[in-house]
């Protein structure tokens, strides 16, 4: 009988072969795709976010565990549709216009993915415009911005402000991180959430998520 910390343990480890063999077996052994996820996978990516935070681990590994989570999420996610096991909401990310940087906003993404939350990456070089129309072609909740660059910060008040302008602000919450970005400049512009780093980051969008649907 696969167990749920054997299938955590290899994605720790990044071991995307084990992972995708004990997803697949932990399967045929009739256990539920929503406890392979939760307390398999996502319990793994956990860890992993936690040692990001603590700086015990760094970038690539956090890359390798992520190849491994996909692995998994593979051969899981048509059984999670089967079952109706929905994710916790949809986030919208990128890295703002002007801003060319993408390895945070990847790392936050794989957070995100690593708490149950669906994501569409815009990649980098965004518009607010895109922003807010791929989070209502989507039916996003959130919408991530990440910025690198003082020069390109000002991109994220306008997303902000654009959600404002189309009545959307209680649909879709804003969510800003990067580099130089501050609580503060958050607080500014009206920003919904700031997060210092990615593994954070993943903890204030599921907050942001159950505070809307709650």
């Amino acid at each position: 009988m696969v167990s749920m910390e054997e299938i955590s343990g290899f994605l720790q480890k990044g071991r995307a072969r084990n992972v995708k063999q004990l997803v697949e077996q932990a399967l045929e052994e009739g256990i539920g795709p929503a406890e392979i996820l939760n307390h398999g996978l996502l319990a793994g990516m956990g860890v992993i976010g936690e040692k990001f935070k603590n700086n015990e681990l760094f970038v690539p590994e956090v890359l390798i565990a992520a190849r491994a989570l996909n692995a998994g999420l593979e051969v899981l996610r048509p059984k999670l549709m089967e079952s109706g096991v929905e994710a916790k909401g949809t986030a919208v990310i990128g890295t703002v216009k002007g801003d060319l940087h993408d390895i945070g906003k990847n790392i936050v993404r794989i957070m995100l993915e690593g708490h149950g939350i669906q994501v569409v990456d815009l990649g980098v070089d965004v518009a607010a415009e895109q922003f807010v129309e791929a989070a209502l072609e989507h039916h996003a909740q959130l919408i991530c911005c990440s910025a690198l660059l003082t020069t390109t910060m000002g991109e994220m008040h306008r997303v902000v402000e654009l959600v404002k302008e189309r009545g959307l602000q209680d649909r879709i919450k804003v969510m800003v991180g990067g580099a130089p970005v501050t609580q503060s400049f958050c607080d500014a512009i009206g920003a919904d959430a700031y997060a210092p780093d990615a593994a954070s980051g993943a903890d204030a969008a599921v907050k942001l998520l159950a505070k809307m649907a709650g």
